[in-house]
């Protein structure tokens, strides 16, 4: 896929603004701009000037002054993408734009593809695969939190980690391969017991970089949030509140929330998407009777789960929905017990509030209707996805190819593990040994093919 030509491309969104940004990579990227540009009160050539610096000048054209504009160049290998690159910020005019574009083509430059400079910057050994996949994923970034993922990965944290694997991995391949160039002497130059060890060492690591996906995917999405209960709780009330916005119909009927409704919002830079289920009770309401099978259906998809109940329900009952709800280990339960301005035992919700808390559930005593305590729910909500995030080191696989990857990793070493009990030949075990390294290999770029570069680049913005 290497490519000797001059790219070009408008970096800055489409439309009118004050500047725009316009690119220039390649070998005569310098040069085609030397023939354009005009640097006040200096007759050097750009060519002749120190890069790494901003220089304020004309474009111009047949004689024409066509913008006054500031340019900053660099030289390879010590730019983004490790050729010549030009950055010429002018006037956002739509016209300046495409009239400086046309011009740059003209003098010898052609338009870039969808994320050519960042594959430049990939095949000319800037950043590794997954590095700049992580600048996809910089650039759409929604929240504080997935923007702090996508940097961790594109300085190379995840990079690092699945490296290290893979050493680990071709060291062991080297000793077995070796011993099939000695198979008559029937010797073992890979201790098994050892093997066996590293082997069980990286399926673990890569089980909870595995683990951490449905986490990632989450912040790239909006974590999941399904707020249940039963009917007149209060479930409406709170998703109005925290969406600030009146999504939901609030209504003393019972059964008004039939079908669900969601919405996404960033609170303390993290995208949050929550879901107003149908309350849950026994009805004999078909549509009713489905909108509870869709709260049951959210539930298991829910990362956190609000369980919202009335202040005045006894311990044994709310105990009891907490058991009907079903939930698995990985997911979070906070327990809010609502309306808590008409109380009438405040020391049986008091008693309850600790029994919940020595069961490890998080409890908070909010009135939706007089807004008290929502700051100390939406803590709760902060607090409980960074815990998250401590629990996998800031290492967290945000992009399903590097899952599928990590996953045909996983099942590889597997086979390693069931044959190294068994006993089975060093070819078969070098076999699958070779399939994690490859597949770990796919992830950083080690291993590529210009189909699988192809379908990564072509999602990237132009001019990226």
């Amino acid at each position: 896929m290497k490519d000797d030509s001059t790219i070009c491309a408008i970096s800055t969104p489409p439309g009118t603004g004050a500047i725009s940004i316009i690119r220039l990579s390649g070998e005569n990227a310098i040069s085609i701009v030397d023939r354009v540009f005009l640097i006040h009160n200096n007759k050097k050539n750009l060519s002749q000037k120190k890069p790494n610096t901003v220089y304020y000048g004309s474009i111009l054209y047949q004689d024409q002054i066509i913008d006054q504009v500031l340019l900053t160049f660099f030289k390879a290998p010590k730019s983004y993408t490790g050729e010549n690159v030009v950055e010429i910020s002018c006037h956002g005019s739509i016209y300046l734009q495409q009239r400086i574009m046309e011009i740059l083509i003209t003098s010898g430059a052609r338009n870039a593809e969808p994320g050519e400079f960042t594959l430049r910057a990939f095949l000319n050994g800037k950043m590794d695969l997954s590095q700049s996949e992580a600048v996809a994923d910089l650039i759409g970034s929604r929240s504080k939190s997935l923007h702090e993922a996508a940097l961790k990965q594109m300085r190379g944290g995840f990079s690092t980690e699945i490296s290290i694997l893979r050493q680990k991995l071709l060291n062991f391949s080297s000793l077995i391969e070796l011993e099939l160039d000695f198979s008559e002497e029937d010797v073992n130059f890979a201790d098994r017991n050892e093997l066996k060890g590293q082997i069980e060492k990286i399926q673990d690591i890569v089980d909870k970089l595995l683990e951490s996906f449905k986490y990632g995917n989450a912040l790239k999405n909006g974590v999941p949030v399904a707020i249940v209960g039963k009917p007149n709780v209060g479930k409406s009330t709170i998703l109005n509140i925290l969406l600030n916005d009146e999504k939901a119909i609030v209504s003393d009927i019972p059964g008004t929330t039939r079908d669900i409704i969601e919405d996404t919002v960033n609170i303390q830079g993290i995208l949050f998407r929550f879901i107003d289920t149908a309350g849950i009770r026994d009805s004999l309401d078909k549509l009713e009777l489905l909108g509870i099978e869709r709260t049951f259906n959210n539930i298991r998809k829910a990362s956190i789960v609000l369980l919202v109940v009335d202040a005045n329900e006894t311990p044994e009952d709310i105990s009891q929905q907490i058991i009907n709800l079903d939930l698995q280990a990985e997911q979070k339960l906070i327990v809010i017990t609502n309306k808590i301005d008409l109380v009438k035992n405040e020391v049986v919700l008091n008693s309850f509030k600790d029994l919940l808390v020595s069961n490890k559930y998080h409890v908070v005593s909010i009135s939706a209707k007089k807004n008290l305590h929502i700051d100390i729910l939406i803590n709760l909500l902060v607090e409980s996805v960074k815990y998250k995030t401590q629990l996998f080191n800031d290492i967290i696989v945000i992009n399903l190819r590097h899952f599928e990857s990590l996953k045909a990793t996983y099942e590889a070493g597997k086979r390693v593990l069931d044959g190294v009990e068994n006993n089975i030949s060093g070819d078969l075990l070098s076999q699958s040994i070779r399939e994690m390294t490859y597949n770990l290999g796919a992830i950083t770029g080690e291993i590529s093919t210009d189909e699988i570069l192809g379908n990564i680049f072509k999602n990237f913005c132009i001019g990226k």
